[in-house]
């Protein structure tokens, strides 16, 4: 469907996707066999256009909904794509809303950088092609994801996403550890995604049987979102509207006392928490970080990961309906936040260090939904607000890790040191990085964490902002361990002695990322992006200053965590570190060893699943199915055999077993006369 009045790219949205799909065939099928570094430039160029697109897509948007306007969800393109039933079918599309608007320029602004930048850290590598092809996947089922304007086709590119998400932590997949960290994380996230599944199909199945009890001006009202009083009850508007989430809250309880609709929310978080890592399902993203370091960045760190966020956002109000749910949600990111940044304080390897980073700043984004209601809705847009300059920043120290291994060879910190004189502008651009995520003022992490703890103290939710205050000391101390001990000291390695500055091509990607880590902090999201748009008073608070009570104690502990930073880390004090590691024996083991949730899935798996669950569906299998189909061929072979052995080529043979066939019918027939 067009609607004539718009502009170009809004008629004309689904090219942002389109672009980076139909450059992923033709590189991956006619490209990359012929000519891998025609493959890295085509696939480049195409993510740029789909970037430059969606810029247009956003000026054109904002413009038509200014400031101080109600701002609606348009779907300008779709089409019928499932039909089950006469009036219950699927339809295709492209939604153009605030956050959809918002995601599409982050994952195409960072995948697009994250291109550029591996055109110079993946040269001369065998495969070169390969690598961009499936970039270029990712990047398509990312943004299809988001533009998703029902939660069927959200799960579909849910899914790609995953797919995509194995094949580059498998990138390598001569490696064996990295072949067992793309399965790892496959296999984690599909056990999440079971739970997303099951809550779509309880949302669905309940969504289409409301349809035919909803008074028919609004059952004709509510076609509209598809076509001829033909009902998409997976369509988010429909879904999330008002009467429609009133028939949820009526269905009552369900499984051990819990509302359905607290059943089916918890089930679409679980989907939630498994992309994006939260506890306990975060145990793939560490070792995701086996795949090449631009993929770290694109996929764990800007984009994929905050897919889990984006799908509770896009169905907030559902998950407020519920109550409930959003409180797990809330607790769980809580939670998370701590843990992860607790265990990110003794990771030696740069790359899990920011792993771990990652997870505890999804854990903020994530609370900050949680404890965001209908009436204060400051915490939705400060979770958008997190997301887009997380981005950023994140996407920096990814990449400017990149250019540190590239350098030294090495993941680990303790084979770095004294590259700030060697490296000087990924020293600069990192450093940019490191203070915007500690919450330094003037970057862009200060203002998107100052209006999570503000959203969850004026919500009342004092122990998660206190929860909070705490992780913004212990970020600010952990990430400037690694910038402490890369950056300054003495060289720790003969490739650290030698080291020198990345290419111009992997420069250029660090430097425009180290702008945005700058002003990114400055956008007003709150007159971009707010629950209820401007009719809703509370969301007009979102980002109009600093408020300094919340500020000014964040600030003060990022201070004393890159204090004790430079006490323990800064140039020659390393023994003090290793004294405080020593006194805390046992504890400080557990932590660096993650708390030991590995082995404890390990021995859950091969004990207790393996043992009691695989192997005797095994011996099932084996003995019962694969037994009754071995017995039916033995059967069948046996007969056989019999059988072949009456075909013996005797005419005589044959009029034997004629006459006494004969007399044997006789006789049964004068037994049945007589």
């Amino acid at each position: 469907m067009m609607f004539q009045n718009l502009g170009f790219m809004l008629n004309h949205t689904w090219l942002i996707p389109a672009i980076p799909f139909f450059s992923f065939l033709l590189v991956g099928l006619f490209i990359r066999p012929r000519s891998p570094k025609l493959a890295g430039i085509v696939a480049t160029v195409a993510v740029f256009a789909a970037a430059c697109c969606a810029y247009v897509l956003a000026w054109e948007y904002f413009h038509l909904f200014p400031a101080g306007t109600e701002r609606h969800a348009l779907v300008p393109w779709n089409f019928e794509w499932l039909r089950y039933q006469e009036h219950l079918a699927v339809r295709a599309g492209v939604l153009v809303d605030p956050i959809s608007v918002l995601l599409m320029v982050v994952v195409t602004t960072v995948s697009a950088l994250v291109h550029l930048y591996s055109i110079g850290y993946m040269h001369g590598d065998q495969g070169y092609g390969r690598y961009f092809t499936w970039l270029n996947l990712f990047t398509f089922s990312m943004l299809g994801l988001v533009v998703a304007p029902n939660i069927l086709q959200m799960y579909v590119c849910w899914e790609l996403v995953g797919a995509s998400s194995f094949l580059l932590i498998g990138f390598y997949y001569e490696k064996p550890s990295a072949v067992a960290a793309s399965k790892k994380a496959f296999i984690v996230t599909r056990f999440a995604d079971l739970g997303f599944l099951l809550g779509v199909i309880i949302l669905g199945y309940y969504g289409y049987h409301f349809f035919g009890e909803l008074s028919p001006a609004l059952a004709q009202q509510m076609g509209q979102y598809t076509a001829g009083g033909v009902v998409d009850p997976f369509d988010f508007a429909y879904l999330t509207h008002p009467e429609v989430l009133s028939k949820f809250v009526g269905l009552g309880t369900g499984f051990l006392g819990v509302s359905l609709l607290t059943m089916a929310m918890v089930l679409v978080y679980m989907g939630a928490a498994g992309k994006s890592a939260m506890f306990p399902l975060h145990i793939w993203l560490p070792d995701a970080m086996e795949g090449p370091t631009p993929v770290s960045a694109l996929i764990h760190a800007a984009t994929m990961v905050v897919a889990g966020v984006y799908l509770v956002a896009r169905t907030f109000l559902v998950f407020a309906t519920s109550g409930d749910a959003l409180m797990v949600v809330a607790y769980i990111g809580a939670f998370t936040s701590l843990f992860a940044a607790v265990i990110g304080c003794t990771q030696d390897d740069i790359k899990r260090v920011l792993a771990f980073s990652t997870l505890s700043q999804l854990g903020y984004m994530m609370f900050a939904l949680g404890v965001a209601t209908m009436d204060h809705p400051l915490g939705y847009t400060a979770s958008m607000f997190h997301l887009f300059t997380h981005a950023f920043f994140k996407a920096l120290l990814f990449l400017g890790a990149g250019a540190l291994i590239h350098a030294v060879h090495s993941n680990e910190i303790w084979d770095m040191g004294g590259l700030a004189r060697k490296m000087p502008i990924t020293h600069a651009t990192v450093l940019i990085a490191t203070l915007a995520i500690a919450g330094i003022w003037p970057l862009a992490g200060f203002f998107s964490k100052d209006e999570i703890l503000v959203s969850a103290l004026e919500n009342q939710h004092y122990g998660i902002f206190g929860l909070g205050l705490l992780v913004a000391g212990i970020t600010a101390f952990y990430m400037f361990r690694i910038y402490f001990v890369s950056f300054w000291g003495k060289a720790r390695s003969k490739h650290a002695e030698h080291a020198h500055e990345a290419p111009l091509v992997m420069l250029i990607p660090l430097m425009i990322l180290a702008v945005l880590s700058v002003v990114a902090g400055w956008v007003p999201m709150g007159e971009f992006v707010s629950l209820g748009g401007a009719s809703h008073g509370a969301a007009e608070g979102a980002h109009h200053g600093i408020n300094w009570a919340v500020a000014g104690p964040s600030l003060f502990v990022a201070a004393i965590g890159i204090s004790v930073a430079w006490f323990l880390y800064g140039s020659g004090h390393e023994e003090r570190s290793k004294s405080v590691a020593s006194s805390l024996g046992g504890v400080y083991t557990t932590i660096k060893r993650k708390f030991y949730f590995d082995e404890l899935y390990l021995f859950i798996t091969h004990k207790v699943v393996f043992r009691f669950v695989a192997a005797p569906i095994a011996w099932f299998d084996r003995h019962v199915v694969d037994g009754g189909v071995n017995l039916s061929g033995w059967i069948t072979r046996t007969s056989s055999t019999a059988l072949s052995r009456l075909q013996t080529g005797q005419v005589q043979t044959y009029g034997a077993w004629f006459v006494g066939g004969s007399i044997g019918a006789l006789l049964v027939l004068w037994h049945l006369m007589f």
